[in-house]
C-alpha cells in the first residue's frame, strides 16, 4: 500500500486510521460545537479523504463510527432533539476546476446522459437550518445536527425576520437554508465584546452559530441575524420537477434567497460563473466561500442518490484562499487538552480576506522542516477557506541573513516538563496531566455546551481560576467558594452568582454527558451515550473488561483499551468517587428510561430505505430507547420495511406478531 510515496504496512496503516478517526472528530468537534475551527475546510477535506483511502484499501481497520459515514454534528444538550423528516446532508467539496469536472463525469456516467441542466449558486458561510411549516404556519426550526436529528431552535429561529412566522401554502413542507451574520452586523458585535472584554468571534460563521443557540430568544433578536432559503426537505405530495422551480417557489412565498443564481449547461458556463464571483465575494455584504452547483431535474437528483453523507447530485466548488505576504517574528507553543504541542507563528499584522491576520499555525515539528522555515523570514500566508490563517510557503529569495534556524523545545512551555513524542507520532506532548495549560484545556473541555455546559466558565475565567491555584481539577470547582472572586477586579456580584448558580445546575447533566466530560480518550459524544445506554452506571463500566466493551455495538478495541487504562489510573478513580460524591450523575435514572418514546421495543430493519441509511435509523431507534436485532425472533416487535427486503420479511410475518411498519412510522412513533 503507497501512502504519502511510501510503502504503508499492515501495522502503520491501522495506526494511522485511529489517528485520523481521532484528529478527525476533534475538528469535527471545534467546527460544529465550539464554533472555532483550527483548520481549513480544504485541510478538513484532506484528512478525510485520507481516511478514506485507508478505510478502502484497509476495510478490516475501519472503526464502527467512523466519521466517514457521518456528516458532523452541531447537537448539544441545551436544547431538545428532534428528528429530520428527510435527513440533512453535507455537500462534497471540490478544490479545482478539475475535481468540478470529475464530479459532472461522474453525474452524466450514472444519468447514461450529458444532456443535463445545473443550477449554480453562492455559497453562504453560515449555519443550516430546516424550517417545518404544518398549516402555513411555522412549527418548529431545527439545526441540521448530525443529519439525523437536529437541536430544536423554534423560539430563536423566530427573531430572524428573514424567516416568514406563516406562509400561503397549506401542505406540510421543510424549507432548508442558511442563517448568517452580515459583516457589519459582525464588525459592531465584535466591538461590543471586546469592549465589555470578552473574546471576539473568529469571523461572521463562528459568530452566527453562537447566536443562534444563545439560551434567551431576546438575546439572539439583538443580534440581528439573516437568514437565506435555497432549498426544501420534506413535501407532502411530488409536486416540484426542479430545483429552480423550489427556488421560485420559495422566493414566492415570502422567503429571502439568493438573487445570484444561473442556469448552466456546460462546465465552461459553470466556470465562468464561478470566476465572475471569485474576486466579487469581498464586495458582498456577507461572506460566500464558494459556489454549489446541483443537478436541476428532482428526477435525475433521486435517481443519482446519495452516499451515506453526501448527495450524488450536488457538490460546493471552493474558492482559493487570498494570499498575503508577510514576516514571521518569532514561533511560540501551545499546549492542548492532551499535551499536544503545538507551534503557532507570530507575524507581522497584514491584513488579508478582509481581516488583520498576526497569528498563524505550523502544526507540529515536521511541518515547520517541510516548509524549511527561519524565524525571520518572509512567508506567503493564506487565509484557507477565508477562516483559517496557514503558511504555505517561505520566500528565501528575501532573506538577508539575519535569520535563525527553528529549534524545536525540549520542554513544556508551561510546567518545563521534558516532552515526549511516540513512534509513528508527528506531535511532541507534554506527559505531565497535572500541567496547568492541559489542565486549563480539559476543564474547558468539562464545561463545554456538549459537556456540562456550564454558562460563564469560559476560558478566561478558567485561566484566572487555575492561575490563582483556586482550581486543579474537575472537582475543585464544586468545592470553590465563589464569593472569593468578588473581590477581584471584573468579578461583578451578579455574574459571580450566576457561575454559582450555572455550576450547582450542572450536577443535574445526564450521565452521558458527565462520561463525555471527564474526558476519556477516543470517547465522544456517541460514544460516551453509547456506554451510558449500554452499561447504565459509571459502577458497572468501570468493571468492565476489554473483550466486554468489544461486544459493545460500535465499541472497537482501542476505544475499549483507553476506557480501561483510565479506570485504572488510580488518580482518575478517586476523582470519579468524588465526582460522584459532590452530587454529579453517573447513572441513568429511570425517569430518562420513562421518557423514552421506544423504551423496551426491539426492531429488526431490512431493506432500502427511502430517506435515511440504515445505520442513520439505527442510531435514532437507539437514542429513542430502542433496542436493534439482527435477526428475526419472537423477541422482536417491529420489523422496519423498506425495498427489497429479502427473507426476513416472510419470516416475520410466519411468527405472526410482529407488527411491519415503514420507516415514516417509525419517525411517527418518535414523535407521538
Amino acid at each position: 500500500m503507497i501512502h504519502n510515496g511510501l510503502i504503508m504496512n499492515k501495522s502503520k496503516a491501522k495506526i494511522r486510521i485511529e489517528e485520523l478517526n481521532e484528529l478527525i472528530n476533534y475538528h469535527n468537534y471545534l467546527y460544529y460545537v465550539k464554533n472555532q475551527p483550527e483548520i481549513s475546510d480544504y485541510e478538513f477535506d484532506q484528512l478525510m479523504r485520507e481516511l478514506q483511502e485507508l478505510e478502502k484499501t484497509r476495510p478490516e481497520y475501519a472503526l464502527p463510527d467512523s466519521p466517514t459515514q457521518r456528516v458532523g454534528s452541531d447537537l448539544t444538550n441545551k436544547f431538545l432533539s428532534i428528528p429530520h423528516l428527510v435527513p440533512m446532508q453535507s455537500l462534497s467539496n471540490a478544490y479545482s476546476f478539475k475535481e468540478l469536472d470529475d464530479f459532472l463525469q461522474r453525474v452524466h456516467k450514472g444519468l447514461g446522459t450529458s444532456a443535463l441542466k445545473y443550477v449554480v449558486e453562492q455559497k453562504i458561510d453560515g449555519v443550516s437550518i430546516n424550517l417545518l411549516y404544518e398549516n402555513g404556519v411555522l412549527k418548529q426550526a431545527l439545526t441540521r445536527g448530525d443529519g439525523t436529528v437536529g437541536d430544536d431552535i423554534t423560539q430563536n429561529a423566530k427573531t430572524i425576520r428573514d424567516i416568514p412566522l406563516s406562509i400561503k401554502y397549506k401542505k406540510r413542507i421543510e424549507v432548508r437554508g442558511e442563517i448568517y451574520l452580515s459583516r457589519n452586523e459582525f464588525t459592531k458585535l465584535n466591538e461590543q465584546r471586546q469592549k465589555a472584554g470578552n473574546e471576539p468571534f473568529a469571523n461572521p460563521r463562528n459568530a452566527a452559530a453562537g447566536s443562534i443557540k444563545l439560551k434567551y430568544s431576546k438575546d439572539t433578536a439583538e443580534r440581528h441575524l439573516n437568514a437565506l432559503l435555497y432549498g426544501i426537505g420534506f413535501t407532502e405530495e411530488n409536486e416540484f420537477s426542479s430545483h429552480y422551480e423550489i427556488l421560485q417557489f420559495l422566493k414566492n412565498k415570502g422567503f429571502k434567497t439568493n438573487l445570484n443564481i444561473k442556469k448552466c449547461k456546460s462546465l465552461e458556463e459553470i466556470k465562468s460563473f464561478c470566476n465572475e464571483w471569485e474576486p466579487k465575494r469581498f464586495d458582498l455584504p456577507f461572506d460566500i466561500d464558494g459556489m454549489v452547483i446541483k443537478v436541476d431535474l428532482l428526477d435525475f437528483q433521486k435517481r443519482l442518490g446519495s452516499t451515506a453523507k453526501s448527495p450524488r447530485w450536488a457538490i460546493a466548488y471552493k474558492f482559493k484562499a487570498e494570499e498575503a505576504i508577510t514576516k514571521l517574528n518569532k514561533i511560540e507553543f501551545q499546549v492542548g487538552r492532551t499535551g499536544a504541542i503545538t507551534p503557532v507563528a507570530r507575524l507581522t499584522p497584514i491584513r488579508v480576506a478582509g481581516s488583520i491576520v498576526s497569528n498563524a499555525t505550523l502544526h507540529n515539528e515536521d511541518e515547520i522542516k517541510r516548509l524549511q522555515l527561519k524565524i525571520g523570514d518572509y512567508v506567503k500566508l493564506v487565509k484557507s477557506g477565508d477562516i483559517i490563517p496557514k503558511i504555505i510557503e517561505v520566500l528565501p529569495e528575501k532573506r538577508d541573513g539575519s535569520e535563525k534556524d527553528f529549534e524545536m523545545i525540549k520542554k513544556c512551555p508551561v510546567c518545563h516538563t521534558k516532552l515526549v513524542r511516540k513512534e509513528d507520532e508527528a506531535i511532541w506532548r507534554c506527559p505531565n496531566i497535572s500541567c496547568p495549560a492541559q489542565i486549563k484545556r480539559t476543564l474547558e473541555h468539562f464545561a463545554s455546551r456538549d459537556a456540562m455546559d456550564i454558562e460563564g466558565l469560559g476560558t478566561s475565567v478558567i485561566a484566572f481560576l487555575v492561575d490563582k491555584n483556586f482550581i486543579k481539577d474537575f472537582a475543585d470547582l464544586y468545592k470553590f467558594d465563589y464569593v472569593i472572586l468578588k473581590s477581584y477586579e471584573g468579578f461583578e456580584e451578579k455574574s459571580v452568582q450566576n457561575l454559582r448558580n450555572a455550576i450547582e445546575e450542572s450536577k443535574s447533566i445526564p450521565f452521558s454527558k458527565v462520561l463525555y466530560a471527564i474526558g476519556i480518550r477516543y470517547v465522544g459524544v456517541k460514544t460516551a451515550r453509547i456506554l451510558a445506554e449500554y452499561f447504565t452506571s459509571i459502577k458497572n463500566l468501570r468493571k468492565a473488561t476489554v473483550e466486554e466493551l468489544t461486544d459493545v455495538p460500535e465499541i472497537g478495541e482501542k476505544i475499549a483499551q483507553s476506557i480501561v487504562e483510565y479506570f485504572n489510573n488510580e488518580k482518575n478513580a478517586k476523582l470519579i468517587d468524588e465526582l460522584q460524591a459532590l452530587g454529579l450523575q453517573f447513572q441513568i435514572k429511570r425517569e430518562e428510561k420513562k421518557e423514552k418514546k421506544l423504551d423496551g421495543l426491539k426492531f429488526v430493519i431490512t431493506g432500502t430505505l427511502p430517506n435515511y441509511s440504515r445505520n442513520e435509523l439505527k442510531e435514532l431507534i437507539i437514542l429513542n430507547g430502542g433496542e436493534i436485532l439482527s435477526a428475526i425472533s419472537k423477541n422482536v416487535n417491529y420489523l422496519v420495511l423498506g425495498e427489497n427486503p429479502g427473507s426476513k420479511l416472510e419470516k416475520a410475518k410466519k411468527i405472526g406478531t410482529i407488527k411491519i411498519i415503514s420507516e415514516a412510522e417509525v419517525l411517527e412513533m418518535m414523535k407521538s
